[in-house]
C-alpha cells in the first residue's frame, strides 16, 4: 500500500477567488481535495463538477414561509467533507442550493476536504479537523460568535430544509450516530484511567445508543488513524463485543491489536473470527503472521 506522503501534492490557483487549493491522489490514483477550498473550485473544475452541479440542479427547495432563515444571518457554517464520498457528493450541493434560495451568504460557509486512506482518515493536511469530533462526513458545524451550537452530521434527520429551519428556530435535532458522538464527549471529559474504572457503564450506554456496527467501526478507524490508540482500541473492543458474531468487526479489531503489539489478544481474536468463518482471509493471514514472529 502507497504512503500518503509518498504520494505527489500540486497546487492551483482558483482565478476566480485566487485562493489556493490543495489535491492529492489516493491510493486509487484518483484526484481529490485536502484542505480549505472554494465551494466554486467544485463548480468549475471537470474533475468534481459534473457530480457536484447535477446534485445542486437536481435538488429542490419547497416554497413556503421562511422567515425563520433571517435568525442565521450571523451564523458561520464549517462544512467538513470528502470529494471521495458519496453523502457528501450528495449533500454539500444540496446545502449550497438551500443556503442559496434563502438568499443567504455564501461567505458564510467555509468548506474543509478531508482525506481518505489509511494513514489520514477523515483528517486534514493542517490538522483543520482537529478538536471537532468528525467522525463522519459531510459535517455541517452551526456556529455562533465561534460557538457551536448546532450540527448535521451525514444526512439530515429529517429533510434539509427542516433541519435548518429547525437550528435556525434553536430546536436542532441530534445529529445522527448517538453513540460515536457520546464517546467523544466521553474521550474529551475524561481521562482513559478513568473510563476503564467504568467501562462496563459506558458499554452498556453505547450498547442502546449505538445503529449499525459501521458506527464504531468508522469511529474507531478514524481514531487510530489520527494516533489515538487507546481511545481507538476501545472503541473497537466494544464493536467487538457488541458485534461477537460479525468478521468484518472482529477483523478490524484483530489488525488493531497486532499493529500495537497486542500479540496474544489479537491472535484470539482472529481465531474467533476462524471459529464463524473458516476461510476468512485477512484471519488466516494475520494469524499465519502473528505465529511466525
Amino acid at each position: 500500500m502507497r504512503s500518503l506522503f509518498s504520494l505527489l501534492f500540486t497546487f492551483f490557483i482558483l482565478s476566480t477567488t485566487a485562493q489556493e487549493v490543495t489535491i492529492y491522489q489516493n491510493e486509487e490514483g484518483e484526484s481529490h481535495l485536502a484542505g480549505k477550498f472554494p465551494v466554486e473550485y467544485l463548480q468549475q473544475d471537470s474533475t468534481y463538477r459534473q457530480w457536484f452541479n447535477k446534485n445542486y440542479a437536481e435538488f429542490t427547495v419547497e416554497k413556503g414561509n421562511d422567515k425563520w432563515k433571517k435568525a442565521l444571518k450571523n451564523t458561520q457554517v464549517d462544512i467538513y467533507l470528502g470529494t471521495w464520498c458519496g453523502d457528501s457528493q450528495k449533500w454539500v450541493p444540496s446545502f449550497l442550493k438551500l443556503w442559496d434560495e434563502l438568499g443567504l451568504d455564501r461567505k458564510q460557509l467555509s468548506f474543509t476536504a478531508l482525506y481518505d486512506g489509511e494513514e489520514k482518515y477523515k483528517q486534514g493536511p493542517n490538522e483543520e479537523e482537529k478538536g471537532k469530533k468528525i467522525h463522519r462526513v459531510p459535517t455541517f458545524i452551526f456556529n455562533n460568535n465561534g460557538e457551536e451550537y448546532a450540527r448535521i452530521v451525514e444526512t439530515p434527520r429529517n429533510d434539509l430544509k427542516t433541519d435548518l429551519a429547525q437550528i435556525a428556530l434553536g430546536y436542532p435535532s441530534e445529529p445522527s450516530y448517538r453513540a460515536a458522538t457520546y464517546l467523544l464527549d466521553l474521550f474529551e471529559e475524561n481521562s482513559m484511567t478513568d473510563i476503564y474504572k467504568d467501562a462496563n457503564t459506558h458499554l452498556n450506554e453505547v450498547y442502546h445508543l449505538v445503529g449499525k456496527s459501521g458506527e464504531l467501526h468508522t469511529l474507531g478507524r478514524v481514531l487510530m488513524s489520527s494516533n489515538r490508540v487507546d481511545q481507538g482500541l476501545l472503541v473497537l473492543q466494544f464493536n467487538a463485543i457488541i458485534n461477537p458474531y460479525t468478521p468484518s468487526v472482529l477483523n478490524r479489531y484483530g489488525n488493531a491489536l497486532a499493529e500495537n503489539g497486542q500479540k496474544e489478544t489479537a491472535i484470539s481474536t482472529f481465531e474467533k473470527v476462524l471459529q464463524i468463518e473458516p476461510e476468512n482471509d485477512n484471519a488466516l493471514a494475520q494469524l499465519k503472521k502473528l505465529k511466525e514472529n
